[in-house]
């Protein structure tokens, strides 16, 4: 059973029991506290305590989702970054009874499997046993092997610092934990107390991959057919450990480039440079074909595929390294030792990955632990941020954040001008798109915008034309620029826009456009750390010069002031 006919049964399956098929979102979450989507819930997690946001209330979905936390594992026959989530939700229609009888139905009855086992959870704590599930399974599967454990074992969640979990009941085929049916009774406080959500829901989760693997019996995950054709196109002299890293980067970089990331030394970018580099190093010549396979075999399910330009990120990727690995691997050769501040050095001078470090480094580098160098890397991020307080508090020149850029006192005007005219295109594209308008980047310079946004569709130009009427109406108009500064959680509550992958202080300043009443708000309102003008009659003439499609459902807008 090929994995585009398991996807097909799967989906299937669960709508023609009820259930809404949904889209697999982006790997760049909304959610602020997480860097990448990491489960197939993440998308749906608002419904579990407002099910009637939800669009329906069951749903099914095929989510592709990006673990960090398993880069350094890969190589092995089980780990991955990118992976495919199939899973099955329900916000109030259904509970443990229905979710047990569909999984035990679609594994036995579609798959033709045989489970060797389940788990329940055995309590906890203050939390009771899952006595309803042991029961559940007694009746619906009579003979199987029930076991039990802790919460270490049985209990899921919550995706980021809060959010809905519960008890997990697992099923094993094989030998193999193939699906994870998640009870989300409870809702996770921030500071880790419980309480019980007042409509319970299901999140189950079954990782195709692993699936694949007991259906098609294989060995390991990079024998079934999602792997088979990018092993065979890896050069055959590299071990089996660098071909299967070869294998799940290359489908990592692909997807991450998709979904708009580009490489950085931050967050989801930084991410990418590491996947990217480490292959570099493995000089592999063909790597445009393996490229093209992965979009030639995914792309009918995830069409943001067929747009993206993978091979030239690469390659301008590849061009930065290349300028800088001769350097750094010469200096890298001047140590004695390396520990994790050399690593670090090493890394931010001239961008060499921790693990090429770790691994040209040899015997000089054996005490060389990726925590230590993490350490590194965040004392170097809290450092760079006062530094960037410091200078934005006093208005002296702007530091090139990746996000504002200028080197003097006269480009930080023109920047200054052009942030605040930012402002009021995101506010005039969602009074023009609507609020499916979502901030996903932007990139400002003394010359020019660009603002990354979400929208399902190529905006038309009567549309634009609306936008850059509604910016400039508001610069002629003259409007006040104004902040207040407060508690992220007061500042939530104001309505004030604010960009989800920016990680706030805890005390955050709402800049506000307009007067506060102007048909019941004001022009724009948003978090904010960076300067603005006073007026926006110091702004200019704004102008869009240039749309384009960046990615899956995502829009680039570039102007410029006149």
């Amino acid at each position: 059973m090929h994995s585009t006919e398991i996807r097909e049964k799967f989906l299937k399956f669960f709508e023609d029991r009820g259930h809404k098929i949904m889209p697999s979102s982006s790997l760049l979450p909304e959610d602020p506290s997480v860097l990448l989507t990491t489960a197939g819930m993440q998308q749906f997690k608002k419904y579990y305590t407002k099910p009637s946001l939800a669009p329906a209330q069951n749903i099914a979905s095929i989510q592709k989702c990006f673990r960090t936390s398993d880069i350094d594992e890969v190589g092995d026959e089980s780990h991955l970054t990118f992976f495919e989530m199939l899973g099955n939700f329900s916000f109030g229609g259904y509970f443990k009874k229905e979710a047990i009888e569909y999984a035990h139905e679609f594994l036995t009855k579609e798959l033709g499997l045989t489970i060797d086992y389940v788990s329940v959870f055995s309590g906890e704590n203050d939390i009771l046993a899952d006595a309803e599930s042991e029961k559940i399974w007694k009746l619906i599967a009579p003979g199987t092997e029930i076991k039990k454990f802790g919460k270490k074992d049985n209990f899921w969640g919550p995706t980021g610092s809060e959010g809905p979990c519960g008890p997990t009941s697992e099923i094993y085929v094989d030998g193999v934990e193939v699906w994870n049916l998640v009870f989300n009774e409870y809702y996770c406080n921030p500071d880790g107390s419980m309480e019980k959500l007042k409509i319970p829901g299901v999140d189950t989760g079954m990782g195709l991959e692993r699936l694949l693997m007991v259906v098609q019996k294989k060995n390991n995950i990079f024998e079934t057919d999602l792997f088979e054709n990018l092993i065979a196109l890896v050069p055959q002299e590299l071990d089996d450990r660098k071909k299967r890293i070869v294998a799940d980067h290359a489908r990592g970089i692909a997807f991450l480039i998709a979904d708009s990331v580009r490489p950085q030394n931050k967050e989801a970018g930084y991410i990418l440079r590491r996947l990217i580099r480490r292959l570099i190093v493995y000089k592999i010549e063909n790597i445009e074909l393996i490229f093209k396979t992965i979009v030639d075999e995914y792309s009918h399910f995830y069409p943001e595929l067929a747009a993206a330009p993978i091979f030239s990120v690469w390659n301008e990727e590849k061009e930065k390294f290349d300028e800088t690995m001769y350097r750094g691997v010469e200096k890298l050769k001047e140590f004695k030792e390396i520990n994790a501040p050399a690593a670090f050095m090493l890394y931010e001078t001239f961008g060499l990955p921790f693990e090429i470090i770790k691994e040209m480094g040899g015997e000089r580098a054996k005490n060389l632990h990726k925590e230590d160098f993490e350490e590194e890397f965040k004392k170097h991020q809290e450092i760079s941020r006062a530094g960037a307080e410091k200078k934005f508090g006093g208005h002296g020149l702007l530091l090139n954040t990746g996000e504002l850029k200028a080197k003097d006192e006269e480009e930080l005007k023109k920047v200054t001008r052009l942030h605040t005219a930012t402002h009021l295109l995101q506010a005039a594209l969602r009074k023009v798109l609507g609020n499916e308008v979502k901030q996903m980047g932007s990139d400002i310079t003394a010359q020019r915008t660009r603002f990354d946004f979400s929208f399902s569709r190529k905006p038309t130009d009567e549309e634009i034309k609306k936008v850059e009427d509604l910016v400039n109406g508001a610069i002629s108009a003259k409007l006040p620029v104004s902040f207040k500064e407060m508690p992220i959680e007061e500042a939530k509550k104001t309505g004030a826009l604010f960009f989800f992958k920016e990680k706030y202080p805890n005390r955050v300043k709402i800049y506000t456009i307009g007067p506060e009443q102007v048909e019941g708000r004001p022009f724009s309102r948003e978090f904010c750390g960076w300067p603005h003008v006073k007026n926006t009659s110091e702004i200019g003439h704004f102008k869009i010069q240039k749309t384009e499609s960046i990615g899956a459902n995502i829009k680039r807008f570039r102007a410029v002031l006149e």
